[in-house]
C-alpha cells in the first residue's frame, strides 16, 4: 500500500500554487519565530546538560515544524498530548523561555515541582498534558479524552504526538481501535523520523510506513512532509474539521528526521551515517520557511540577526534566574500522590528530615 506524501514548500522556499488554505502573514512569522526559539532553547539545553547544570535534555532539532505548524492549525480549547519533542507547542501557546528553564532545572517554579524529568513539560492552563516517559501511553489517554468531549458535545479535539517507535507498543493499537470504533475526535500525529532511538523502521515493522496502520483501523489517514510548515498546517486543519464534524479520528504520519541525537544519553554516529544527516539538513523546516518569508518580503537578515541575539540573551537570563531559584520543598515529594498523605509516606518524610534536618533550607 503506497501513500503520497503531501508537500507544498520545496527546499528552496517555493510554495506550490496547490496550497489553498488561508494562513495569515502574522501566523507564518509567529510560526517561524517559534521554531527558531525552540531550536535555540534546545541547543542551549544540551550545552548546559554537558556542563552538569541539568540532568537530561532532548532536542527537536529538524522536527520543529511538526509541533509548531500543528499547534497553529488547532484551536486553544483543543487538548494536546505531547511526547518530548513538542516543546514548540508550549512556546506557541504562550509558555515563556523562563517558564521552560524553570522546568528544565526542576526548581520550585517548575509547574511539576521537579516531579518530572526535564523535557517532560506540560501546562493545565495551556491545555497541554505533561509528557510521560513510557512510550505510547498517551495514545489511549488522548482517545479517552476525545471520547469524553464527544459525549459532552464539545466542538474540540485531542491531538496525541508520538514517534514511529510508539507504533510498536500495544497502546498504539488499543488507542487507535477504541477511537475508530467510538468515532472519537482525536488526531494521532506520528513523527516518523526513521529511528526508534537506534532502531530503524525496517526493523520495527514490515508495513510501508505508519500510514497503512490507520487504514487498517478504518480511519482517515494522511502522510505529510513533516518538514513543510504549510503541509503540516494543511493536513492538521483538515483533520480537525473531520473530527469536529463527527467523522471519527485521523492518523497523520509526518515524514521528518531527527538531526541530533535521541537524547544526551545517545550517540547517533553508532547507528547512522553522517551522509544521511547531511541530506536531511537540506530539508530543514526552519531554513525552508525562512527562504519563503524572505522571498515574500516578510523577513530579512536584519530581523534574523535581531531575533537570534534577543532570544540568546533571553535564554542566558532565564538560565541565571533558574539557577538562583530554590529547589521544591521536600514535602512536595509526597503531596498530591494520594488524596490524603498515607502514614507510610509521612513516616518516610519524617525519617529523611531526621537524617537531614537542614534539607528544607537548601
Amino acid at each position: 500500500m503506497k501513500f503520497e506524501t503531501i508537500s507544498y514548500l520545496d527546499e528552496n522556499g517555493h510554495l506550490s500554487p496547490s496550497f489553498s488554505k488561508e494562513i495569515s502573514d502574522k501566523e507564518l512569522v509567529k510560526g517561524y519565530r517559534t521554531m527558531v526559539i525552540t531550536r535555540l532553547v534546545d541547543d542551549r539545553m544540551i550545552t548546559i546538560q554537558r556542563q552538569g547544570l541539568i540532568s537530561f535534555a532532548l532536542s527537536s532539532n529538524g522536527e520543529e515544524a511538526c509541533a509548531v505548524a500543528s499547534a497553529a492549525a488547532l484551536e486553544f480549547q483543543d487538548w494536546m498530548y505531547p511526547q518530548y519533542r513538542e516543546a514548540g507547542i508550549m512556546f506557541w501557546r504562550g509558555f515563556t523561555i523562563q517558564d521552560y528553564l524553570h522546568h528544565m532545572f526542576s526548581n520550585a517554579e517548575d509547574l511539576t515541582l521537579g516531579r518530572q524529568m526535564p523535557n517532560h513539560f506540560g501546562s493545565r492552563e495551556l491545555n497541554i498534558v505533561p509528557v510521560s516517559s513510557p512510550i505510547g501511553t498517551k495514545i489511549p489517554h488522548a482517545a479517552g479524552c476525545a471520547y469524553a468531549m464527544k459525549l459532552q458535545g464539545e466542538k474540540s479535539v485531542a491531538i496525541c504526538y508520538f514517534g514511529d517507535g510508539a507504533t510498536s507498543e500495544g497502546d498504539f493499537h488499543v488507542g487507535l481501535n477504541f477511537a475508530a470504533v467510538r468515532k472519537a475526535p482525536v488526531i494521532f500525529f506520528c513523527r516518523n523520523n526513521g529511528y526508534a532511538i537506534s532502531t530503524p523502521c525496517f526493523r520495527q515493522f514490515a508495513s510501508e510506513g505508519i500510514a497503512p496502520k490507520g487504514i487498517g483501523y478504518g480511519m482517515t489517514t494522511f502522510r505529510v512532509d513533516g518538514n513543510d510548515f504549510f503541509a503540516v498546517y494543511d493536513v492538521v486543519k483538515q483533520a480537525r474539521k473531520h473530527c469536529v464534524d463527527g467523522l471519527g479520528p485521523v492518523l497523520i504520519e509526518a515524514m521528518t528526521y531527527r538531526l541530533g541525537a535521541h537524547s544526551t544519553s545517545d550517540d547517533p554516529s553508532l547507528y547512522r551515517p553522517e551522509s544521511e544527516v547531511k541530506q536531511w539538513e537540506k530539508k530543514c523546516p526552519i531554513l525552508r520557511l525562512r527562504r519563503y518569508l524572505i522571498a515574500q518580503g516578510l523577513w530579512d537578515e536584519k530581523q534574523e540577526s535581531s531575533l537570534l541575539a534577543s532570544v540568546s540573551e533571553e535564554i542566558t537570563r532565564a538560565i541565571a534566574m533558574a539557577r538562583k531559584t530554590s529547589l521544591p520543598p521536600l514535602i512536595s515529594m509526597i503531596e498530591h500522590v494520594y488524596d490524603e498523605i498515607p502514614v507510610s509516606l509521612r513516616e518516610q518524610y519524617e525519617e529523611i528530615q531526621s537524617i537531614y534536618p537542614n534539607i528544607e533550607k537548601h
